[in-house]
């Protein structure tokens, strides 16, 4: 299932559509306002950008622009509104988001533009040129690519060496990457979730729904340090 980033500052609406995506099995990061969508889309590499035209700060239009003009854009956007234009709509579309939806936004409506959203990401990703693929590497806190053909995966701990298949898809090694990573710094931090949220940005709940999502042994930590 895909990552998604709802972006709108109406509590109701991240609420209702948090709710429908997560029935569907995706995993859902919402943001309020220009600011955390910024950080979010750092943070979390979405999948697909459900981003609402109106907004406070910084409205989506903008931000859309901000996204593109900066090389960023490399996410399908659903641009959403109860007040916009066609002129709006057709604006955002000729920066680069790729459908428009009009508030109330029905399930069906929504389901619909999410699915083709993502199937649209996957044939943009498989289009890029093919590379040569090598390992990602990670030794301690380090990171550098090795040759192909070198593997070496030990168990995460802080002074362990993981290695990663670069050859796979995008989805798939990072969460490989992400499950070391996560079980590296529950390791270092002797299981303690507070530490762990504190060394990796994220609020506590956020990162209880990603380990989970991930399949990371929360007591794993505790038993090295034991």
């Amino acid at each position: 299932m895909a990552n998604i980033l709802v972006v709108d500052d109406e509590l109701g609406i991240r609420d209702l559509l948090s709710e429908i995506l997560n029935d569907e099995g995706h995993s859902v990061e919402v943001a309020e306002n220009a600011a955390q969508a910024r950080a979010a889309r750092l943070r979390d590499r979405p999948d697909l950008v459900l981003l609402d035209i109106w907004m406070p700060d910084t409205d989506g239009v903008t931000l859309l622009k901000e996204w593109s003009s900066t090389g960023v854009l490399t996410m399908p956007v659903i641009m959403m509104s109860g007040h916009a234009t066609i002129d709006t709509a057709v604006e955002a579309t000729k920066i680069g988001a790729m459908a428009f939806l009009e508030k109330p936004i029905t399930m069906q409506k929504l389901l619909k533009a999410v699915e083709q959203g993502l199937a649209r990401g996957t044939v943009r990703k498989l289009s890029m040129p093919l590379m040569p693929q090598p390992l990602l590497q990670v030794v301690d806190s380090g990171v550098s690519p090795v040759h192909a053909g070198v593997s070496s995966v030990a168990d995460a701990g802080p002074q362990s060496q993981q290695s990663f298949m670069l050859d796979k898809p995008l989805r798939e090694s990072r969460d490989e990457f992400e499950k070391a990573y996560f079980e590296y710094h529950l390791a270092r931090e002797n299981g303690s979730m507070t530490r762990v949220a504190e060394k990796t940005g994220l609020e506590r709940t956020h990162l209880y729904r990603k380990l989970k999502q991930l399949g990371v042994d929360l007591t794993r930590g505790k038993r090295n340090a034991a």
